[in-house]
């Protein structure tokens, strides 16, 4: 398919809660598709669809050692999150140069649309469940620096800033 390129930010798509998906069709399969190269091609284990400028409750997670074997998901919400906690370095390739380390639920039951239209209820754990969290976050508006103090997320968008104009 295709290897689309990645918002930058601040754009505003990024910040905004993206819409319900009514069905998946051959449009969204292909978009999907395209999502999966994307993901792969820097590398990252998951890309949600605002990350590309769709504002589509649409994402992808591919944890996976070998790849191969990414989730396709639409309109994705945890239904339940474990009470034990996991860091993770987390990045995005919409604001480049930077991470964090950031604690998310070490597990999630998720309830999704999956490629076949159907509704599936899903367990994740450890790396799989921080991306597909960080996916979601996506969806409705936020990004993984969120989750940081205020200051902390300051100093980090001021970095990749700096940085980004060094490169």
């Amino acid at each position: 398919m295709t290897v689309r390129r990645c918002v930058p930010w601040p754009d505003p798509v990024l910040r905004q809660p993206a819409a319900d998906v009514a069905e998946v069709t051959d449009a969204v399969r292909a978009l999907w598709a395209d999502m999966i190269d994307t993901m792969d091609a820097m590398p990252g284990y998951g890309l949600a669809a605002v990350q590309i400028g769709v504002a589509l409750r649409l994402a992808v997670v591919d944890c996976s050692d070998a790849r191969g074997q990414a989730v396709r998901m639409a309109n994705p919400e945890v239904l339940h999150a474990s009470g034990q906690l996991r860091e993770h370095e987390e990045a995005s390739p919409n604001l480049p140069f930077v991470s964090a380390v950031i604690r998310r639920p070490r597990a999630v039951t998720v309830r999704f649309l999956n490629d076949q239209g159907m509704m599936e209820d899903r367990d994740f754990v450890g790396l799989w469940a921080t991306s597909v969290q960080h996916q979601i976050d996506h969806l409705a508006g936020k990004m993984y620096f969120d989750h940081l103090s205020p200051l902390k997320r300051k100093m980090l968008i001021a970095k990749a800033a700096k940085l980004g104009r060094s490169k």
